[in-house]
Protein backbone atom coordinates (compact mmCIF):
# COMPACT_ATOMS: atom_id res chain seq x y z
CA UNK A 1 0.00 0.00 0.00
CA UNK A 2 3.14 2.38 -0.19
CA UNK A 3 2.27 3.83 -3.58
CA UNK A 4 -1.29 5.48 -2.74
CA UNK A 5 -1.66 9.09 -2.40
CA UNK A 6 2.17 9.66 -3.14
CA UNK A 7 3.30 7.69 0.24
CA UNK A 8 6.82 6.50 -0.12
CA UNK A 9 7.19 4.24 3.17
CA UNK A 10 5.09 1.56 4.54
CA UNK A 11 2.06 2.69 6.05
CA UNK A 12 1.12 1.24 9.23
CA UNK A 13 -1.44 -1.26 10.51
CA UNK A 14 -3.85 1.20 10.79
CA UNK A 15 -3.19 4.03 7.92
CA UNK A 16 -3.29 0.61 5.88
CA UNK A 17 -6.80 -0.51 7.11
CA UNK A 18 -7.70 3.21 6.99
CA UNK A 19 -6.72 2.89 2.99
CA UNK A 20 -8.49 -0.42 2.45
CA UNK A 21 -11.82 0.73 4.14
CA UNK A 22 -12.10 3.75 2.29
CA UNK A 23 -11.50 1.90 -0.85
CA UNK A 24 -14.02 -0.98 0.05
CA UNK A 25 -16.75 2.29 0.94
CA UNK A 26 -16.12 3.89 -2.63
CA UNK A 27 -16.79 0.41 -4.41
CA UNK A 28 -19.96 -0.51 -2.23
CA UNK A 29 -21.38 2.77 -3.30
CA UNK A 30 -19.85 2.89 -7.40
CA UNK A 31 -18.65 -0.55 -7.70
CA UNK A 32 -20.61 -3.04 -9.98
CA UNK A 33 -21.62 -3.54 -13.62
CA UNK A 34 -23.73 -0.67 -13.88
CA UNK A 35 -23.57 2.73 -11.50
CA UNK A 36 -20.83 4.49 -13.06
CA UNK A 37 -22.80 3.53 -16.80
CA UNK A 38 -26.03 5.46 -15.57
CA UNK A 39 -23.65 7.76 -14.39
CA UNK A 40 -22.58 8.27 -17.62
CA UNK A 41 -25.42 7.60 -19.37
CA UNK A 42 -26.95 10.63 -16.88
CA UNK A 43 -24.51 12.78 -17.77
CA UNK A 44 -24.94 12.42 -21.33
CA UNK A 45 -28.62 13.43 -21.52
CA UNK A 46 -30.93 10.98 -20.01
CA UNK A 47 -33.44 11.92 -17.86
CA UNK A 48 -36.18 8.97 -17.91
CA UNK A 49 -36.31 5.71 -17.27
CA UNK A 50 -36.82 3.94 -20.81
CA UNK A 51 -33.90 6.49 -22.29
CA UNK A 52 -31.66 5.32 -19.87
CA UNK A 53 -32.50 1.33 -20.10
CA UNK A 54 -32.06 2.68 -24.23
CA UNK A 55 -28.95 4.15 -23.20
CA UNK A 56 -27.64 0.87 -20.90
CA UNK A 57 -27.60 -2.42 -23.42
CA UNK A 58 -28.77 -5.49 -21.32
CA UNK A 59 -30.04 -4.01 -17.84
CA UNK A 60 -33.38 -4.95 -16.77
CA UNK A 61 -35.69 -2.84 -15.72
CA UNK A 62 -35.56 -4.19 -11.93
CA UNK A 63 -31.74 -3.45 -12.04
CA UNK A 64 -31.89 -0.66 -13.48
CA UNK A 65 -34.66 1.03 -10.84
CA UNK A 66 -32.74 -1.03 -7.69
CA UNK A 67 -29.07 1.17 -8.73
CA UNK A 68 -31.31 4.47 -9.23
CA UNK A 69 -32.35 3.82 -5.89
CA UNK A 70 -28.79 3.46 -4.10
CA UNK A 71 -27.61 6.04 -6.17
CA UNK A 72 -30.24 8.67 -5.02
CA UNK A 73 -29.71 7.02 -1.29
CA UNK A 74 -26.31 8.01 -1.52
CA UNK A 75 -26.54 11.13 -3.33
CA UNK A 76 -25.98 11.33 -6.67
CA UNK A 77 -28.83 11.63 -8.25
CA UNK A 78 -32.65 13.37 -7.77
CA UNK A 79 -35.92 11.21 -8.58
CA UNK A 80 -38.47 14.14 -9.72
CA UNK A 81 -42.20 12.77 -10.25
CA UNK A 82 -44.26 14.73 -12.07
CA UNK A 83 -47.85 14.11 -11.50
CA UNK A 84 -49.25 15.02 -15.07
CA UNK A 85 -51.19 12.53 -17.20
CA UNK A 86 -49.18 10.59 -18.01
CA UNK A 87 -46.35 10.60 -14.65
CA UNK A 88 -43.14 11.43 -15.76
CA UNK A 89 -40.19 10.80 -13.22
CA UNK A 90 -36.89 11.91 -14.62
CA UNK A 91 -33.31 11.96 -12.91
CA UNK A 92 -30.88 14.46 -12.24
CA UNK A 93 -27.70 14.29 -11.67
CA UNK A 94 -26.54 16.11 -8.55
CA UNK A 95 -23.36 18.72 -7.99
CA UNK A 96 -22.26 15.96 -5.51
CA UNK A 97 -21.53 14.14 -8.74
CA UNK A 98 -19.09 15.75 -9.57
CA UNK A 99 -17.18 14.62 -7.38
CA UNK A 100 -16.35 11.42 -9.22
CA UNK A 101 -15.21 13.28 -12.18
CA UNK A 102 -11.31 12.50 -11.64
CA UNK A 103 -12.28 8.67 -10.18
CA UNK A 104 -14.00 7.93 -13.61
CA UNK A 105 -11.68 10.41 -16.06
CA UNK A 106 -8.97 8.11 -14.45
CA UNK A 107 -10.84 4.83 -14.62
CA UNK A 108 -11.08 5.85 -18.41
CA UNK A 109 -7.53 6.46 -19.36
CA UNK A 110 -6.52 2.91 -17.16
CA UNK A 111 -9.25 1.42 -19.39
CA UNK A 112 -8.08 2.06 -22.49
CA UNK A 113 -4.36 1.38 -21.76
CA UNK A 114 -5.46 -2.07 -20.53
CA UNK A 115 -7.52 -2.86 -23.21
CA UNK A 116 -4.65 -1.72 -25.86
CA UNK A 117 -1.85 -4.17 -23.76
CA UNK A 118 -4.60 -7.12 -23.94
CA UNK A 119 -4.79 -6.81 -27.26
CA UNK A 120 -1.08 -6.73 -27.66
CA UNK A 121 -0.81 -9.77 -25.50
CA UNK A 122 -3.39 -11.86 -27.36
CA UNK A 123 -1.89 -11.09 -30.75
CA UNK A 124 1.50 -11.96 -29.31
CA UNK A 125 0.29 -15.44 -27.66
CA UNK A 126 -1.33 -15.92 -30.84
CA UNK A 127 1.65 -15.79 -33.01
CA UNK A 128 3.59 -19.04 -31.68
CA UNK A 129 0.10 -20.51 -31.47
CA UNK A 130 0.21 -20.00 -35.14
CA UNK A 131 3.68 -20.53 -35.91
CA UNK A 132 3.63 -24.23 -33.94
CA UNK A 133 0.48 -25.12 -36.26
CA UNK A 134 2.17 -24.62 -39.39
CA UNK A 135 4.80 -27.11 -38.02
Amino acid sequence: MERINGHSGPHSVAECNSKLGAIGDALYVIGGKWRLRIIVALTEGGTRFNELQRMLPGISPRVLSNELKELEINGFLTRTVFTDIPVVVEYKLTPYSRTLDSVMGALVEWGEMHRVKIRQDDTQIAKPIAQEAIL
